[in-house]
Formats: structure tokens, sequence, C-alpha cells
């Protein structure tokens, strides 16, 4: 009997792997087929003053990272190319199953966090992100003014 993940990693992720799930959500990511929820794996933690974020990015490069702040959203991509030179000294590819292709994750983090607050550094696969706590700008309170008559 096969038991839910809800002592795994998570119940949602068992219910999008039954076969419906390419007819209702089109088609997988060609770069890593069905591993492809494997990738981008974040772990979030709250601290005092900031949230920090380990982001899985195996067998990327830094240089293959980008992040963007736009809008209150934290958008983090990475891409992966495969060199197309072909030399042919050692011998034919029989088989190659790495491919080039992106992906990427968006966070919500507010717009009240600047571009220069956030810190960002990558090493041995994990993309490692922190953005500081910042309070929300105090909505103004409405004051009704009394109608006279």
């Amino acid at each position: 009997m096969m038991l839910p993940s809800v002592f795994g990693e998570s119940l949602f992720d068992d219910f999008m792997n039954f076969p419906f799930e390419k007819e209702f959500f089109g088609r997988r990511n060609p770069l890593y087929g069905k591993h492809a929820q494997n990738i981008m794996k974040t772990d979030i933690k709250e601290l005092d003053a900031a949230y920090e974020m380990d982001i899985d990015l195996p067998g990327f490069k830094k240089e293959d990272v980008s992040a963007k702040l736009e809008n209150g959203y934290l958008t983090i991509s990475a891409s992966k190319g495969v060199d197309k030179e072909e030399k042919n000294d050692e011998g034919v590819y029989i088989r190659r199953e790495r491919y080039t292709g992106e992906c990427s994750r968006t966070f919500y983090i507010g717009e009240a966090v600047k571009q220069e607050d956030i810190k960002a550094k990558f090493e041995d696969g994990i993309l490692k992100v922190t953005v500081p706590k910042v309070a929300p700008k105090q909505v103004e309170e409405k004051k009704y003014i009394a109608i006279e008559g």
C-alpha cells in the first residue's frame, strides 16, 4: 500500500505526479525531463533581521545564474548550454543526455526591499540569497468627516 508523502516531501507533489499531469499542466521541462521538479528546490529560513534562501542549482556555474528584482518580485534564473564543438579525436558519442535549457523561480519579497540590500552567494551548486526584513508601509487609517444636516 502506498502512503501519501505526509511523512516525506509533500503530499501535493505526489498528487501532481499522476498521469493526468502532462495533459493538465502541459509539457515537461525538456532540460530535465521527469526530474524537473527536483531542480531549484528552495529552503527559506527566517532570521531576526532577514530571510535566508538556499536554492539548489546542481550542475550550474556562477555565470549561468542570474537574479533580478522587479516590482517586488525576486526572480532567480539559471540557463545551461552544451558546447557545440565536437571533436572526433577520442571517439564518437553513442548517447547524449545533457541538454541546453533554462529554469527559473520567482518569489514575492515586497516592494519595500531595495536591490542593493539583497545579498547572494553561489557555492557548491547552492545559491544562498539573503533578503532583509523590511516593515511594510503603514496604510493610513481612514478618517471620516462628520456631515451636518
